[in-house]
């Protein structure tokens, strides 16, 4: 199935499918990819209504991520864009910086699949079309932060946001560090695009 999923970018014309994407129900139709860019105070004080506008705002100013497609069906979402574009990372536990990291590489934080597309290989596209939009966009270093699925094999889908320690493992990453017994940094280098 993964061979017939393909990854486009996201632009201004893009809303439509980000919107069948995230749908009306769950925690995606809640969040619209606003966790890591907004305060806990601004998170707490913006509806959903408004956090979709948020994304909406960032798709038409430039490309926040990547959609997958099967067919002329969008069926995930992957937010890929510079460390620096999260503000919420740099105050988390889990992603915050020491003296050796990378100042601002590319951070791969979140997937969102259509539930009747899960387990069809649709992260795993995803994740390898994340890699392709970050490079095209001059990123030299790309993170994520996954779950561990060994260490808490029994995560909901929903908590299974940041991806997991295999699909990562997968598409070439490496654990950096490991921050909580559940959740790893893992880091990979690119090749420049071209």
């Amino acid at each position: 199935m993964t061979d017939d999923v393909v990854t486009r970018s996201v632009d201004a014309s893009s809303w439509d499918a980000l919107t069948t994407v995230f749908g009306t129900r769950g925690d995606p139709a809640g969040c619209w990819c606003q966790w890591f860019k907004l305060s806990r105070s601004d998170w707490d004080g913006t509806d959903r209504t408004q956090k979709a506008e948020l994304l909406h705002a960032q798709a038409d100013a430039g490309s926040p991520g990547v959609l997958a497609w099967l067919g002329d069906e969008p069926v995930g979402w992957a937010a890929v864009e510079p460390f620096s574009a999260y503000p919420s990372l740099a105050r988390s536990p889990i992603t915050r910086r020491t003296a050796e990291d990378p100042s601002d590489p590319w951070a791969v934080t979140c997937f969102v699949v259509r539930l009747e597309h899960r387990r069809k290989g649709v992260a795993r596209a995803l994740l390898r079309g994340a890699l392709e939009h970050a490079r095209e966009r001059g990123a030299t270093v790309i993170e994520g932060y996954p779950v561990d699925t060994g260490a808490r094999p029994k995560l909901s889908a929903a908590e299974r946001y940041h991806g997991t320690v295999s699909l990562f493992t997968s598409g070439g990453f490496e654990v950096v560090r490991r921050p909580s017994a559940t959740r790893a940094l893992m880091r990979r280098t690119l090749q420049p695009a071209g």
